[in-house]
């Protein structure tokens, strides 16, 4: 038995979460059991999903719901070795014993870096890749905007869609995000809503309109994108991160639904099993030739968890947010 760290929540966040809403716990944990393996968490992620579960599905004193990539350090199962890497959706615990079948044994190609895994090739990977070409129906050629454009969904979703030949608009939250947008990925208009309004920037920017809007935030967003959506234009909804915290922006353009017959589609990351297969194909190949471009935020020490989930609602990250828990 050895003796580890986990992340609690202890008290349900009132709008934006606080470091004392967190408590960072000692625990004991158990050799592994026949059948079972023990685990020392590597990477830790941190998303913007977790925030509207703090509200209600995650439960106090117990370690926040989440996943990342952990190494074999104990194993009483024949397919899995000490040294071994794997996915799990364990929550946020420093070392764990977990049972193979909740598991996801990771080969990681040796040309590109872990991390990755947790992000372009990882949950918000597929989640873009099929959120954009599956649920949004994605022609080559269209007009895209995508919101959040500089988060680990929207990052890749916008690449994708340039790698299609469409005009793409991106929105995020600062200059030095804008400039990445512009001068690294090549997008062809983006604003930051924090310096102009959304909605006259966006009209500005989209002069033939919105094929595919590419929903991350909701609110005043969701509300800008709708009168310059085309005719049969789709907006898959990936998240409405404007409204985790508690806030609540209305929505008067509703109408244009009907009369633009506009298509809109939530979804999760886990709706793509069959997508799969070609995603990593299409992903590995894009990252290798550098077609596709990633950023990442990494805060070294398991115990920053809590700040780094803060930090997402801050827009203290560029691309994906990750806790560095071990090398």
């Amino acid at each position: 038995m050895v003796q580890s760290r986990q992340v609690h929540l202890v008290r349900r966040p009132n709008g934006m979460p606080v470091p004392e809403d967190f408590a960072i716990a000692t625990v004991d944990t158990p050799d592994a059991g026949e059948g079972q393996v023990q685990l020392q968490a590597v990477l830790v992620s941190v998303d913007p999903y977790m925030r509207p579960r703090l509200d209600a599905d995650q439960p106090l004193g117990q370690p926040l719901l989440g996943g990342g990539i952990a190494r074999v350090v104990q194993s009483a199962h024949p397919d899995f070795a000490k040294g071994d890497l794997v996915m799990h959706r364990a929550g946020m615990q420093e070392r764990f014993v977990a049972d193979p079948r909740h598991l996801r044994k990771l080969t990681p190609d040796p040309d590109l870096p872990l991390s990755v895994y947790m992000h372009a090739l990882g949950g918000t990977g597929i989640t873009a890749y099929g959120g954009l070409l599956e649920v949004g129906a994605l022609k080559d050629g269209e007009q895209v905007f995508v919101s959040t454009a500089a988060g680990a969904v929207g990052s890749v979703v916008a690449q994708i869609a340039k790698l299609k030949g469409c005009y793409v608009v991106g929105s995020t939250g600062s200059e030095a995000k804008a400039a990445w947008l512009r001068d690294e990925l090549g997008l062809d208009a983006v604003i930051n809503y924090q310096a102009e309004p959304i909605g006259p920037a966006l009209k500005a920017a989209t002069p033939n309109g919105i094929d595919v809007y590419f929903e991350n935030v909701g609110g005043a967003h969701l509300d800008a994108a709708l009168p310059r959506m085309n005719n049969r234009g789709r907006i898959p909804v990936c998240g409405m991160i404007s409204t985790y915290n508690g806030e609540r922006e209305g929505v008067r353009n509703l109408s244009t639904v009907i009369y633009s017959r506009i298509r809109i589609e939530g979804f999760v990351g886990g709706d793509f099993p069959h997508l799969q297969a070609q995603f990593v194909e299409d992903m590995t190949g894009w990252l290798k030739s550098g077609r596709i471009k990633t950023q990442e935020t990494i805060l070294d020490g398991f115990e920053r968890a809590p700040e780094g989930l803060i930090g997402l609602f801050h827009g203290r990250n560029l691309g994906k947010m990750l806790i560095r828990a071990a090398d």
